[in-house]
């Protein structure tokens, strides 16, 4: 029973990792009709940037307050230079673009803070377990559980009650119909791949004690992330924080139960939904 527990917190402590990477990419994709394999980047950023305001402050909450400002701004200036230009290419250009900058922003991080794996310490007030009932549960991992739940409360009040969010899904729908009636189109975009950009480097801060922070980061997140966009429907928000947590579920069982085949349980549920439901699972099938 305490292995279960264990490893049921370990999923969702993955799958909310998973769903913070997953929904700027979606919303990304959704909105934009852009494949940015560069997404797992800014995650990567957030973390070395974090270490650094850790070790400089000595302060936590500090590092994940501010630590995602040099990431967005790195997303606001590739957006505006190199994006915007390519919204109107075919996907190969843009994947062959982004695909690019994952080897830039890596040898920018490497040059920066060299190939060393770093660690950033946990808070002092949630280092430590705590017992539920005979099982004894890191604080750490709990409180990410619950940080991405306010996260996912956030962003559905931001897109479903906003006006701002309105915008958003009125792109997502139909961008040129939307454009017509008069919303700021380039500015949406630049905003939401700012939000995308914003959100992965939260998750890279709160992922830095648990994962830690190292050169390949971006690589190891982005293809769970980009099978979880497949899975849960581009541009759902909802869709990225359910196959998030499923994705995270069976990756995390898998590796317990079936070691072998963990990743290929992975890919074998993205080819079924695949299958069965092309737009995903919470997707709108579009014409």
């Amino acid at each position: 029973m305490d292995f279960l527990i264990t490893q049921l917190l370990n999923s969702l402590v993955f799958g909310m990792l998973l769903f913070m990477m997953s929904a700027g990419l979606s919303l990304t994709f959704g909105l934009m009709n852009v494949v940015n394999l560069a997404h797992g980047s800014f995650f990567m950023i957030g973390s070395f940037t974090a270490f650094t305001l850790a070790q400089w402050s000595g302060n936590f909450w500090f590092a994940l307050a501010v630590g995602w400002v040099p990431a967005v701004a790195a997303a606001v200036m590739m957006e505006r230079l190199f994006i915007r230009p390519m919204y109107s290419r075919p996907h190969l250009d843009q994947v062959l673009l982004t695909f690019g900058f994952i080897f830039v922003f890596g040898d920018i991080c490497k040059y920066l803070w060299g190939p060393d794996i770093r660690n950033i310490a946990p808070p002092e007030a949630l280092a430590g377990v705590f017992a539920l009932g005979d099982t004894m549960l890191p604080k750490y991992r709990v409180f990410l559980v619950l940080f991405g739940a306010v996260v996912a409360a956030l962003l559905w009040w931001f897109l479903e009650r906003s006006r701002i969010g309105a915008m958003v899904r009125a792109g997502v729908d139909d961008a040129a119909t939307a454009a017509g009636i008069g919303i700021n189109v380039p500015l949406l975009f630049g905003g939401i791949f700012a939000l995308g950009a914003a959100l992965a480097a939260i998750g890279g801060i709160v992922a830095g004690p648990i994962l830690g922070t190292y050169l390949g980061m971006d690589i190891e997140i982005l293809i769970p992330a980009f099978i979880v966009t497949v899975v849960g429907g581009m541009g759902s928000l909802r869709g990225a924080l359910a196959a998030g947590l499923l994705v995270g579920l069976i990756d995390t069982f898998g590796k317990a139960y079936f070691p072998d085949y963990a990743l290929f349980m992975i890919y074998l549920l993205m080819v079924v939904v695949l299958l069965t439901r092309p737009q995903g699972l919470f997707g709108v099938a579009k014409a």
